[in-house]
């Protein structure tokens, strides 16, 4: 029985057992020892839960959380209306407190669910000696500090601890006595060293899941479980190669080795994996090529051997590959061309060979490949762009394209007659690209994300560009584009409604996008993750900055710095409510920061440096955190942040003003200079002649 056909058994159960605690001809009465151990539990909670009671005449039969059945059922020879408690789950109620060791009394208890809480401190001994427990979920919450050496869960078939703060070495006797464990899920915790051999005693283990732990090996004792269909080991430390006795789990159907330091060839073992559907490898240190018996794996849907050090060409058999819908193969050594037998893998869908040595034109043969949906081959060294693009249009399905540095120094398309009707991603950057926005990008009108940026594009920014109704991230900074602002840019309805329903790759896909070409340039592995934004950055841009942005009220990032941008800030930009980052840095603004600004709760990155703006710097809210860096450059701001303003209003560079009075007095100081020097002037020659005589 598959894992969830056994999920699906254990809500079967669930169900069952919840029908007869609540059949009110039962009208169960709590044991009083498990009362007890329930109110123990309790009082270790720094919160009371709801319908929960402490006096000794409560019936916990009738607790939210719990369920009962008759004690006659279980084979004792109690009271018929006695009920023992085999459920308790108080999942997401967002519990905080630590689990008391009497819980270890409810001897009957066959469903533990606690998941999702604040539960903190060590995870109660007696719990581990629950001979009838069937499920123990306890992932999610703050439980810290070492699990036994060996369990003494003779029932248990799921058992979950994830995500949690658990240390030590991983459970040597977990399935001491034994045999019915089918799921166990210990991931995110730090258990140290090795996968001991003692896992090969849980033979009906369906999935095993440890990732994102500290452990460094694995025993031979794991390739015995022949039953095991997931095997979840990504973000650990394994090292060295990858065993040969992976081979022998003939049922696996998810092999996830991910983030680790497996290093050497990948084993040729996959031949006797006939159910395998996904290899996940990406983030090791593999060398080498992609073993045969993955390229010719009838049944893998999903191959996934990016940021490895393969190398050589890429050969997949297609023609035995019937299943394949996600390939990447992407940041490895791989040489030669894009291989022109993909578009016979019926269901490959996305496709990610970027940061290869990839080299050639686009295939022919995509014209046909109708099923190809997401496609990434950036940092590559192809050539010839407008075949690439005149080819790819043809396959009618494409969503996603992404070709940054790639296709260097080539001019961007302006053939009419390219048309991608559902393309919603385009990614073009950083390829040092000329020319001008094309037409042709008008008619995809599907369109939600599109970064042309660090290219040397020219013209005028087109209106058509507010015409994407699903538009809701633009990046074409580092240009050279002129002109004016599109005002139809504030029109874009995305991002005044913020209704985005973008559809997502594979989540084994990754999509990567830097918002800048430095190294340490922020990634977003999916689209979704990207906040809503409109960069036009670094280019030549005049003219005001529209008081319509304002409307936008599910921006996130508005970036217009490094342009020739004149006039006032408008103080209707406060109305971008949801806005993160806004940067006007080095234009030619003028005026005052309008103190509506300081409504913008989100603002968490601000700059309107080197400008011409004078007066005060708003203060409180979001700008009492801005740093100095985010005003320098104009002379006249004062404030907080800069020189102290001497005055409640100030006007720069302009004299003071004079009153009345003071304006009389120089008018009449001014005469009498005047009068004085015509005067002398008449007197000096009189005296000389004066003096002669």
């Amino acid at each position: 029985m598959g894992v969830q056909v056994f999920l699906v058994f254990m809500s079967f159960v669930g169900f069952s057992f919840q029908a007869e605690a609540l059949n009110p001809d039962q009208n169960l009465k709590c044991h009083p020892n498990d009362l007890r151990a329930l109110q123990a539990f309790m009082a270790g909670l720094q919160n009371s839960i709801p319908g929960w009671e402490t006096d000794s005449t409560s019936n916990c039969c009738q607790w939210a959380g719990i369920r009962c059945i008759s004690s006659s059922s279980l084979g004792f020879e109690d009271d018929s209306n006695t009920g023992r408690v085999v459920k308790l789950e108080l999942a997401s109620i967002r519990l905080p407190g630590e689990l008391s060791e009497s819980l270890g009394s409810l001897d009957q208890l066959r469903t533990l669910n606690l998941s999702r809480n604040f539960l903190k401190g060590p995870v109660p001994l007696s719990l581990f000696n629950l001979s009838n427990l069937e499920v123990m979920d306890l992932s999610s919450n703050y439980f810290y500090g070492p699990v036994p050496e060996s369990f003494h869960l003779l029932s248990i078939k799921v058992l979950d601890m994830s995500q949690n703060n658990l240390i030590g070495s991983f459970p040597s006797g977990i399935c001491n006595g034994s045999s019915s464990l089918r799921v166990l899920n210990l991931a995110a915790n730090s258990f140290t060293g090795v996968l001991p051999s003692g896992l090969g005693d849980c033979v009906s283990l369906e999935h095993l899941g440890v990732e994102i732990n500290d452990l460094t090996g694995m025993s031979e004792g794991i390739f015995q479980l022949r039953n095991l269909s997931k095997l979840i080991l990504r973000g650990n430390n394994f090292s060295g190669p990858l065993s040969k006795g992976i081979g022998k789990l003939t049922n696996l159907i998810r092999l996830d080795i991910c983030s680790n330091g497996f290093s050497g060839p990948i084993p040729d073992v996959f031949r006797n994996l006939k159910k395998l559907e996904s290899f996940l490898a990406h983030s090791n240190k593999f060398t080498g090529g992609i073993p045969p018996s993955l390229t010719n794996s009838p049944r893998l849907t999903l191959l996934n051997v990016g940021n490895n050090s393969l190398d050589g060409p890429i050969k997949l058999n297609c023609s035995a590959m019937v299943r394949l819908a996600s390939l990447d193969l992407a940041s490895n050594r791989f040489t030669g061309a894009i291989p022109d037998n993909l578009p016979s893998c019926q269901r490959l869908n996305n496709i990610n060979i970027a940061r290869n040595n990839i080299t050639g034109e686009i295939p022919e043969s995509f014209n046909n490949f109708p099923s190809l949906t997401h496609f990434s081959l950036s940092n590559s060294s192809n050539s010839n762009l407008s075949s690439a693009l005149g080819i790819l249009q043809q396959c009618k399905n494409l969503t996603t394209l992404v070709f940054s540095m790639n296709f260097l120094d080539e001019e961007l398309p302006a053939d009419p007659t390219l048309h991608f009707e559902k393309l919603k991603i385009l990614v073009i950057a950083n390829c040092r690209l000329r020319g001008s926005l094309p037409q042709w990008l008008s008619a995809s009108k599907e369109l939600q994300l599109l970064d042309l940026s660090w290219n040397h594009l020219v013209g005028v920014m087109p209106p058509w560009l507010g015409d994407f109704q699903d538009l809701f991230y633009l990046d074409l900074s580092n240009n050279s584009f002129t002109g004016m602002i599109p005002k139809s840019l504030t029109r874009l309805q995305s991002l005044i409604d913020g209704e985005i329903s973008l559809e997502e790759p594979s989540p084994d896909f990754p999509f990567r996008l830097k918002r800048n070409v430095s190294t340490i340039g922020l990634q977003y592995n999916q689209p979704r993750s990207l906040p809503p934004t409109l960069d036009l950055g670094c280019n030549c841009l005049s003219g005001p900055i529209l008081a319509e942005f304002g409307n936008l009220r599910m921006l996130h990032v508005l970036v217009l710095r490094h342009n020739n941008l004149t006039g006032p800030i408008p103080s209707s930009l406060s109305g971008m409510s949801s806005l993160e980052t806004l940067d006007l840095s080095r234009n030619q603004l003028s005026g005052t920061i309008p103190p509506s600004l300081v409504n913008l709760n989100f603002l968490s990155k601000f700059s309107v440096a080197y400008n011409q703006l004078h007066g005060e710097i708003p203060s409180g809210a979001q700008f009492s955190t801005f740093p100095n860096s985010s005003f320098e450059g104009n002379v006249d701001l004062c404030g907080d942040y800069t020189i102290p303003c001497a005055t409640d209003e100030y006007h720069p560079s302009e004299p003071p003003h004079k009153s009345a009075t003071d304006t009389g007095f120089f008018i009449g100081m001014a005469i009498g200079i005047a009068f004085g020097f015509i005067f002398g002037a008449f007197l000096f020659p009189w005296s000389l002649k004066k003096n002669h005589i």
